[in-house]
C-alpha cells in the first residue's frame, strides 16, 4: 500500500483509501460533482469527482473503504486528487489498522507522565477532580487516552489528545518555575483538563469527525460543563475554585475569534492559553515537516502560519 503522505504533485494515484466525508456540490454551470476528504493512517487529502455519472464512478457513501484510481496536483498550496474511477473495497482488501493515524509515541508511558503531574497537584479539590477523570471514570479515562486532539491541523491521531495535553502540561509546569507568582495547582489542573471537553467533540477513529454535541456546543463549552458536572459531586468543592478553572478552559483559545467565550482574565489562564498556542503550532509544523520528507528548502505557503514555509538549514563545514 502507498500512503497519502508518499504522493506530491503531479503523482498518478491508485489505491484503498478510507473516504472520511461525501458532500454533493454544484459547478457555476450547474452540473453536479463530489467534494470527498479520503484518508489513511498518514494523511488526509481532499478530492473531487467531477463526472458522478461515469460508469468509472461506482455507487459509495461516507465511511466507505473505496478503491479509487486518479490523479494528485497542488491547489492553493494543498494537495488535492482528482478521481478517475472508483468502486468500493471489500473488507478481505484492506487492514483498518492502515486506515487509523496513531500517536508514535507509547500510550502507556504517556498516561504515567501526565499521572506523574498529577500527583504534583496538592490543592485536595483539584487533586479529587483529577482523579475523577482520570481514574474513577473509566470510561472517560478511555476516551482521554484514544482521543485526538482535532479533525486535522494537529494532532489529529489517536492518542493525539493525551500527547497534546502532555506537551501542554510540561509547558505550564516550566512556566510555574519561571513565573513562582504562578499558582501551580490552577494551572496543571487546567492544562491536563482544558481539552476534556474533545472526548464528545470528536467521534473515533476511523471517522473522526464532530458529533452533533461538538457541532452545536464545541469542547471548550462541552469541557466546562463536565467539569461543573464533576465538581457538584464532590462535597464541599468550593465555588471559587471552580469558577477559576472554568475560566481557564473557557479562555484557553485566548481570543474570541478563535472560539473562547472569554479572553483571560487571570494568570494562570493566559498561561495556559500561551502553552496551547504553542504545543499545537509547533505540532502542525513537526506534521508539515513531515509530510513533506525529502523536500529541502521551501516548502510553500501554508494558511495556518501565513506564511511560505522553509525546511531550515543546517550548515555542515564538511559539505
Amino acid at each position: 500500500m502507498k500512503y497519502l503522505n508518499e504522493y506530491s504533485d503531479g503523482s498518478r494515484l491508485s489505491g484503498i483509501y478510507f473516504c472520511k466525508s461525501k458532500i454533493t456540490a454544484t459547478t457555476k454551470n450547474g452540473k453536479s460533482y463530489y467534494n470527498l476528504t479520503v484518508s489513511d493512517k498518514t494523511a488526509s487529502m481532499d478530492a473531487k469527482i467531477w463526472d458522478i455519472n461515469s460508469g468509472a464512478i461506482d455507487e459509495f457513501d461516507a465511511q466507505d473503504y473505496i478503491d479509487i484510481v486518479g490523479e494528485v496536483s497542488n491547489y492553493n498550496g494543498a494537495l488535492q486528487l482528482t478521481i478517475r474511477r472508483l468502486r468500493v473495497a471489500d473488507p478481505s482488501e484492506y487492514r483498518v489498522e492502515d486506515y487509523q493515524p496513531k500517536s508514535r509515541y507509547n500510550n502507556d508511558s504517556m498516561f504515567e507522565s501526565l499521572m506523574r503531574f498529577v500527583e504534583l497537584v496538592e490543592d485536595p479539590y483539584y487533586r479529587r477532580l483529577l482523579d475523577y477523570f482520570l481514574n474513577e471514570n473509566e470510561e472517560t479515562s478511555r476516551l482521554f487516552r484514544s482521543s485526538s486532539a482535532a479533525k486535522s491541523i494537529h494532532h489529529g491521531f489517536i492518542g493525539g489528545l493525551l500527547e497534546h495535553t502532555l506537551g501542554v502540561v510540561r509547558l505550564c509546569q516550566v512556566y510555574t518555575k519561571a513565573y513562582t507568582f504562578l499558582n501551580r495547582d490552577l494551572l496543571l489542573t487546567a492544562a491536563i483538563l482544558h481539552d476534556i471537553g474533545k472526548i464528545r467533540e470528536l467521534s473515533a477513529f476511523p471517522e473522526n469527525d464532530y458529533t452533533d454535541e461538538g457541532q452545536l456546543l464545541g469542547h471548550i463549552m462541552i469541557g466546562a460543563e463536565m467539569i461543573h458536572d464533576a465538581a457538584k459531586q464532590i462535597d464541599g468543592f468550593p465555588q471559587i475554585l471552580e469558577d477559576q478553572l472554568k475560566h481557564c478552559i473557557l479562555s484557553h483559545h485566548g481570543e474570541l475569534e478563535y472560539g473562547s467565550p472569554k479572553k483571560p482574565a487571570l494568570a494562570e489562564a493566559a498561561a495556559l492559553s500561551l502553552a496551547d498556542i504553542t504545543d499545537a503550532r509547533m505540532e502542525t509544523f513537526r506534521e508539515i515537516l513531515e509530510t513533506n520528507q525529502g523536500k529541502d528548502g521551501w516548502i510553500g505557503y501554508n494558511k495556518i502560519f501565513e506564511s511560505n514555509l522553509r525546511r531550515t538549514y543546517t550548515y555542515d563545514p564538511e559539505k
